[in-house]
């Protein structure tokens, strides 16, 4: 339960309507309040010592119908250009991109803002009385506190139409990737070692298989652990965050012989599935990013090296960080050994391969990535701080500069054999 709480958490935050009906029922609820607020006489004051001019009914009414009116409009035009935008970045970067979009903390609260002022200005019209005498009511406090919201949405407004081309760009996507990876890298694994996880011999008792379809979005691994523990179980994980399962597939092998349906379905009440990955657990989920858009870039259509070459910067600086730290401490069991919970196993051969040996192919097709991923592996060999990592870097070297002579000729072959000579020659 507390898995798919976790799930559906992360895709309201996610999605274009939470923060714009948050918005919208605390500006109903500010409204109303202010509405109250000027039934007392609390500027009284204020207007007998001249510090507030007091509007008008048809001054107030211009005000909230400009503040209301113009606001919808600009709502709807900032929810089209969010939209073009989107599509443009997933046309162009690959649709894993979409959710990094859809997520953008900038774009939703600027839509919310906008309508949290467009339903203020509705609640407050709806308490105004025009015409003379005691059933003239026109609410000062409101107004002025709507006077403030035209000029926070206009602030907004400048800051929107800013944020929208910079935050697709690519340099900008990467960056964003790239610090989430180097960021859930730092928060799962501590620095300062050079061990891989051991793998811990597969119980001989009865499986836990998927019941449901989709990709596992959360393992809520502490819950796991309780849940073991007090059944007296071990548990070894088959699948990662980011795995697709469906009916019949293992999430986990145990130690039980005769497997209780309760504790079967605690189990797989840790896991979350979804229609689709998301980066909230899943480290790959990021990799995978960065090598989608590096692929991309090195298609025959696009043809763009650069773009690579940025998405390389980044997957080298993550794969010097994983070469630093220890991957058997994990931060959420403390690196316990007895504890009864197993990952799948992931040492630094796994990430090696998620990374650069997946783009190994198109990289060795063109020269300037070849030339740029040789010196990030070289790189990171010098950061890692194993010698059985480094033999790793060193060989996946070894291997793009063979790759790529099947692929170039020429100066640009003899300029990779050169480069990968130069570089071996400095091990």
């Amino acid at each position: 339960m507390i898995a798919r709480l976790h799930s559906y958490w992360y895709a309201l935050r996610a999605s274009y309507w939470f923060y714009p009906a948050l918005f919208a029922l605390c500006s109903a609820l500010l409204g109303t309040l202010t509405v109250e607020l000027d039934h007392t006489d609390l500027l009284a004051q204020f207007v007998e010592d001249g510090w507030l001019r007091p509007m008008h009914a048809s001054d107030a009414s211009d005000l909230l119908g400009v503040a209301t009116g113009s606001m919808l409009g600009v709502a709807g035009t900032v929810f089209s250009i969010t939209i073009a935008a989107v599509a443009y970045a997933s046309g162009n970067y690959g649709p894993r991109l979409l959710t990094n979009f859809m997520k953008d903390k900038g774009n939703q609260l600027s839509l919310a803002t906008f309508i949290g002022t467009f339903v203020y200005g509705l609640t407050v019209m709806r308490a105004m009385r025009g015409g003379g005498g005691d059933e003239a009511f026109v609410p000062q406090i409101s107004l002025l506190v709507a006077f403030a919201f035209l000029i926070v949405t206009t602030a907004v407004l400048v800051y929107f139409l800013h944020h929208i081309p910079a935050s697709i760009r690519i340099d900008t996507v990467l960056e964003l990737i790239g610090r989430r990876l180097l960021h859930q890298i730092a928060t799962r694994y501590p620095e300062g070692g050079s061990r891989d996880p051991a793998r811990r011999a597969t119980p001989q008792g009865q499986p836990i298989c998927a019941q449901d379809t989709g990709y596992v979005r959360v393992i809520e691994l502490d819950t796991l652990c309780e849940v073991a523990a007090r059944r007296d179980r071990l548990v070894n994980l088959a699948v990662r965050t980011g795995d697709f399962v469906y009916p019949g597939v293992v999430l986990a092998h145990t130690d039980a012989r005769r497997l209780e349906d309760a504790f079967a379905r605690e189990v797989r009440a840790t896991m979350a599935l979804g229609a689709s990955r998301t980066a909230e657990q899943d480290i790959e989920f990021s990799m995978d990013e960065l090598v989608e858009i590096a692929l991309r870039a090195l298609s025959p259509g696009i043809n763009d090296p650069f773009t690579a070459i940025t998405a390389l910067h980044w997957i080298g600086a993550a794969t010097a960080d994983f070469g630093r730290r220890d991957l058997a401490f994990e931060t959420w069991n403390k690196g316990d050994p007895a504890c009864p919970v197993a990952r799948l196993h992931s040492d630094f051969a796994h990430f090696l391969q998620r990374g650069f040996v997946a783009m190994r192919s198109a990289v060795a097709t063109s020269r300037l990535a070849a030339l740029m991923a040789l010196e990030a592996l070289h790189t990171a060999s010098q950061r890692v701080n194993s010698a059985h990592r480094r033999r790793l870097l060193l060989d996946e070297m070894d291997r793009l500069a063979e790759q790529a002579a099947e692929h170039l000729s020429g100066p640009d072959i003899a300029l990779v054999r050169e480069r990968h000579a130069l570089l071996r020659r400095e091990d």
